[in-house]
């Protein structure tokens, strides 16, 4: 795996972008953000730390996919860390196997710095060879949009 990193600065306080970003207060917000990755990206779970989410969307054969996840760490307003253990294919998970093993103990670190009013938005990320240009080129729109989304 390859780690990536993306960062976006939000003009608004780091509790909302954490709210916004997360869909805590309201789920659409997750999801219009997300929509840069997958239409119907949405997620299943609680951000508590421990527990077991499902990030998931449509795929285009019109079944449900993605990724099992847990939130490996939850500091609220400040970081987020997701560590993903297994798939979603055709809505099965899946917990072994190759396909499962190119993301097994991928983590996603989110970290939120407020200054000045300004929020930086810092994403530490693993990534498997197969979607290094894929998360190159979507991150950063799917960070405008949460940008946007924010700044409203």
């Amino acid at each position: 795996m390859k780690k990536l990193q993306f960062k976006v600065n939000i003009n608004a306080p780091h509790e909302k972008v954490f709210d916004i970003m997360l869909g805590i207060s309201n789920k659409s917000t997750y999801e219009q953000w997300t929509v840069m990755f997958n239409p119907t990206s949405t997620y299943e779970g609680t951000w508590e730390k421990g527990s077991k989410m499902l990030f998931i969307g449509i795929d285009e054969k019109g079944e449900k996919g993605g990724m099992v996840s847990e939130v490996f760490e939850n500091l609220p307003n400040r970081f987020i860390s997701v560590r993903h253990y297994g798939l979603i294919k055709a809505e099965e998970e899946i917990m072994e196997g190759p396909e499962v093993e190119k993301w097994a103990n991928g983590f996603e670190n989110y970290t939120f710095e407020e200054k000045d009013g300004i929020t930086t938005v810092t994403i530490d990320l693993d990534s498997n060879e197969d979607f290094l240009e894929y998360m190159n080129k979507t991150f950063p729109k799917a960070l405008e949009k949460l940008k946007e989304i924010c700044e409203k």
